[in-house]
């Protein structure tokens, strides 16, 4: 298990930065090219409640850590850019919040 705050945190945004790429690049996909619509229902309920665990896990980071605005805006714009939370991890980890 990962112990430090931002190390959870970067494990949550991978899981939902994966889940939209999945959503977007099989799911959707599957639905539009392959007539199966339950690819999306799977992948977009995975994708919700993976992204309202990621917004818990930023307002946990915030109050523990007392993030700045600026990082808790980015970490919530980029959850709707595909492969946004994988380019704000790159930063992370070369910020003084890494070593935390």
């Amino acid at each position: 298990m990962i112990k430090d705050t931002i190390g959870q945190f970067r494990l949550m945004g991978f899981i939902e930065g994966a889940s939209l790429l999945v959503l977007l690049f099989i799911a959707m996909p599957l639905k539009y090219a392959a007539g199966i619509p339950e690819a999306v229902r799977i992948a977009g309920s995975l994708h919700g409640f993976f992204f309202i665990l990621y917004l818990f896990v930023i307002a946990f980071v915030t109050i523990k850590i007392k993030w700045s605005f600026i990082w808790v805006l980015s970490s919530v714009a980029v959850a709707f850019i595909p492969f946004g939370n994988f380019i704000l991890d790159r930063y992370l980890v070369k910020s003084s919040y890494h070593h935390q």
